[in-house]
């Protein structure tokens, strides 16, 4: 049996069933790619500890089999998340000297009871505030497909990481599609849960009432193993009649305004899913763009909140972009967020209602592929935008509807393109069963996936 790729999830478990492959020896080739990463998204490695565990659950598996599917499989972490023994610095020099963060985040400590082994902290743009992952004091994440051009953000280096190759899973955050935007920039599943859904005890706060933890992972598989490994195998809903599964396509001019490229993957993503026996048609969703104004308020003001007495004393160590960015939140007051909330709550009752019709929604993820570094603008068909826009603006009204949402990557002419599923009955186990049936056809070429293996 040839050594099974490090982020291969079902020959990992294969191997290590047989004895051909210990967790040790796994744990041991990430950390060397992982030392070797040409991409930046290593913050810190916990070489010594990772390997202790290792060897201890290697031991575990041989005397008494596995605790689940991540038993002794590398998993990395997101830098806004507290791993006990490493500090947390979240992209910033403002936090250059943080303690050691004494215990695990709820999740990683989740992760770890699974079996799973915690080998480090990865890149993430900036305290979690921007999109494109080029904005941090280690400098910017460089993507696996094409180093001159942006991972995506926040969840820069899990998103990275796995796309690189390196290892399987990663924990990332999401706030307005800081999982689901680096997942399709590099070509990786990425998992935003329900909101409320994984605890973020333990995860610095971008803002509060947005904010959900979310995995990056390589495939369905390591999706679906990640995901239960943090809330039990038990918790599938159970089954209902059997009926096709109902998939709304929007047609409505904010969901269709992309490049072409990205456009023609959601078409041969809706024939794959009803040759698969779903029901596919087309839906209105004339909210969303009312819904979507309601964003800026309640990130700038829950935002501001968070860094105001870090501004002030320490406002110089911020980088450039992120101040900018703090500095035009203060513009928001109280007032404008109690009404942005008022109306996230009418409109999201509204748009539940509207449709009821359907289980799942298939949209873009984003309406750009990743755009070269320092690039601040692209085109979206005849417009200009801005590439922060063009990233967030299809993610985002599911942080604020609340309901999972799931990137699955698909090719898109030598850059991946990223696929949006959606269930409106906030079922996660749907999306991941729908990416498996996608996986097959949407996933990038073998060539582009050999290209991140470096």
């Amino acid at each position: 049996m040839s050594v099974p790729a490090p982020d291969d999830l079902t020959a990992l478990r294969a191997a290590f069933a047989t004895g051909e492959l210990t967790p040790a020896q796994h744990v041991g080739t990430v950390l060397e790619r992982l030392r070797r990463d040409r991409h930046n998204v290593v913050i810190a490695l916990d070489e010594a500890r990772a390997s202790a565990d290792a060897e201890t659950l290697g031991t575990e598996l041989r005397r008494h089999g596995p605790r689940g599917p991540l038993h002794g499989v590398a998993v990395g972490v997101k830098d806004l998340v507290d791993v006990a023994g490493l500090p947390t610095r979240a992209g910033s020099a403002v936090r250059a000297d943080a303690s050691p963060a004494g215990t695990d985040a709820a999740v990683v400590a989740r992760l770890r009871r699974a079996g799973a082994v915690v080998v480090g902290k990865l890149h993430t743009h900036e305290f979690g505030l921007g999109p494109t992952g080029d904005v941090a004091v280690t400098g910017a994440a460089r993507n696996p497909h094409d180093p001159g051009r942006i991972t995506g953000g926040s969840s820069s280096g899990p998103a990275c990481a796995v796309a690189a190759g390196h290892l399987p899973l990663a924990v990332g955050t999401d706030t307005g599609g800081s999982v689901r935007i680096p997942a399709a920039l590099c070509g990786v599943l990425g998992l935003k849960p329900a909101r409320g859904t994984l605890p973020t005890r333990g995860v610095l706060a971008v803002a509060p009432s947005l904010d959900h933890v979310g995995l990056l992972a390589a495939d369905p598989s390591a999706a679906l193993a990640g995901w239960e490994a943090l809330v039990g195998a038990s918790t599938r809903p159970p089954a209902g009649p059997p009926r096709p599964l109902r998939v709304g396509l929007p047609r409505d001019e904010y969901w269709t305004q992309t490049e072409p490229v990205v456009s023609d993957a959601v078409a041969r993503a809706a024939s794959a899913l009803e040759a698969a026996g779903c029901r596919v048609t087309t839906v209105a969703t004339p909210l969303v763009r009312q819904l979507a104004e309601t964003y800026m308020p309640i990130l700038a003001v829950e935002a501001h909140a968070v860094h105001a007495d870090t501004v002030a004393e320490r406002g110089r160590d911020y980088q450039t972009p992120t101040a900018v960015d703090l500095g035009s939140f203060a513009e928001y007051g109280v007032h404008d967020h109690e009404r942005a909330r008022r109306t996230a709550r009418r409109l999201t009752a509204r748009l539940t209602a509207q449709l009821a019709d359907v289980d799942v929604l298939l949209t873009p993820t984003t309406r750009v592929r990743a755009t070269p570094l320092n690039r601040a603008l692209a085109t979206v068909g005849d417009a200009r935008t801005t590439v922060a826009a063009a990233l967030l603006d299809l993610t985002l009204p599911f942080n604020l509807l609340g309901w999972p949402a799931l990137s699955v990557p698909a090719p898109g002419d030598g850059l991946p393109v990223g696929l949006q599923l959606v269930s409106t009955g906030g079922d996660e186990h749907v999306l991941l069963d729908l990416a498996r049936i996608l996986w097959p056809q949407m996933r990038p070429s073998a060539s582009i996936a050999s290209a991140t293996r470096a």
